[in-house]
């Protein structure tokens, strides 16, 4: 029996109990860094395996697990373990049970296949060592949180935690779009860095009747949000891809007053780096432009966000190299083009050559599902055995750049 073939076997031996998992995880969701229960779990599926782990990372409920190996790099595997806050309207046995709270993402999911790897790759270990040192970050915090970052600062590539220093990272996402058990990726830029947008708008407020006696806010803020949407057609290149979209806007208090105050809230999402500095300046130099054309004052507070998420080219070449050798032909293909969503996976691929990759969740014989972020969303379990086999062939096949 081949190592490919091992690794099937104890897939198919652990699958029920992984479905089971997953099932209990997406009944029990818990948001950003506060996924106590779930890390416990990750934590005593790790010990069952004998399998070694840190935890109390990245504000407390992140875990690092380790498998040692031959040689003195590591190959690092990661799951993001947090729900959503999205009232669930699935009916199903395993829906969650905390009122507006939901794994909406797939990251239950993601926990589950790591565990599943984690599992295999102890047993092939116990007959021979692996070929090299694994490392499973099982990170809190995703959906806004930056919780990559945090283990990243907590040294979880470094060497300082467990194991040795970490010199590749994988992960993977469910993608909606995409067949069933196809993967996906690219090199270069896959999701998109973000920037949060916060104006206020100061004016002089007043009686609705006697608008030439106030410095309106509101039209201010109109005339900003409508000129902002010309920083994509007028400032960007038409082959770079910028989002600016603002999606908040809050003032007054009844029909018959002119506020004092507008706020206004968005986000600026793109590739390059550049392009980002750009529209940062542009939205800057536009609201305090067009609040001072109407005698008006305005506050921009830009934040940045997660950087984009940029994969490896050597990263992706074993990718393809592996998935083409473990998997139908049919089954491997490149990712279209890059997403404006973003992802915190990004701050792994800042520090060590990274690549993330898109497993489709779509069944057969379907056009569509529901995709991420809807609240009838749920993880398909039939792509658990493939992304388990691809994160474990990605690990023991790996022989350094």
């Amino acid at each position: 029996m081949n190592l490919s073939e091992k690794i099937d076997n104890c897939i198919n031996t652990i699958l029920p109990e992984l479905i089971k998992i997953r099932h209990d995880l997406h009944a029990h969701p818990e948001l950003g860094y506060e996924e106590t229960r779930t890390s416990e779990l990750i934590k005593k599926e790790l010990a069952h395996a004998d399998v070694s782990f840190i935890d109390n990372l990245a504000g407390g409920t992140g875990v690092l697990g380790h498998i040692d190996g031959e040689g003195n790099e590591a190959v690092g595997l990661r799951a993001d373990i947090d729900a959503l806050p999205i009232t669930e309207i699935n009916t199903f046995d395993w829906k969650s049970l905390h009122e507006g709270c939901m794994h909406a993402c797939g990251h239950d999911g993601h926990t589950t296949i790591l565990i599943g790897v984690a599992k295999v790759l102890s047993e092939l270990a116990k007959e021979s060592a692996l070929p090299h040192p694994v490392t499973f970050v099982f990170q809190p915090a995703e959906e806004g949180g930056g919780g990559g970052k945090r283990m990243v600062e907590d040294g979880c590539l470094d060497g300082s935690c467990i194991g040795p220093k970490v010199a590749v990272m994988y992960g993977l996402h469910g993608w909606p779009q995409c067949k069933e058990n196809h993967v996906q990726t690219r090199v270069g830029p896959v999701l998109a860095s973000d920037i949060g947008v916060n104006i206020k708008i100061t004016g002089t407020g007043g009686h609705a009747a006697f608008p030439h006696f106030s410095h309106d806010p509101i039209l201010c803020a109109a005339n900003v949000i409508t000129s902002m949407q010309q920083i994509v057609s007028r400032n960007t290149d038409p082959l770079d891809s910028l989002v600016v979209s603002l999606t908040q806007i809050h003032g007054g208090t009844t029909h018959n007053i002119i506020p004092s105050n507008v706020d206004i809230t968005g986000t600026i999402r793109f590739l390059q780096d550049s392009t980002g500095k750009m529209a940062k300046r542009r939205v800057k130099e536009i609201a305090e432009s067009i609040a001072a054309a109407h005698n008006c004052t305005a506050e921009v507070a830009l934040v940045d966000g997660y950087p984009v998420t940029r994969n490896d080219k050597h990263a992706v070449t074993h990718f393809f190299e592996t998935a083409n050798s473990v998997l139908p032909e049919e089954q491997v293909g490149e990712f279209p083009a890059p997403v404006m969503g973003g992802e915190d996976f990004s701050y792994y691929c800042k520090e060590v050559p990274s690549c993330f990759f898109m497993v489709g969740l779509l069944p057969e014989g379907k056009e569509q599902m529901p995709s991420l972020h809807q609240p009838d969303f749920d993880f398909n379990d039939n792509v658990i055995p493939t992304c388990v086999k691809m994160f474990c062939e990605l690990a023991l096949r790996y022989k350094g750049f």
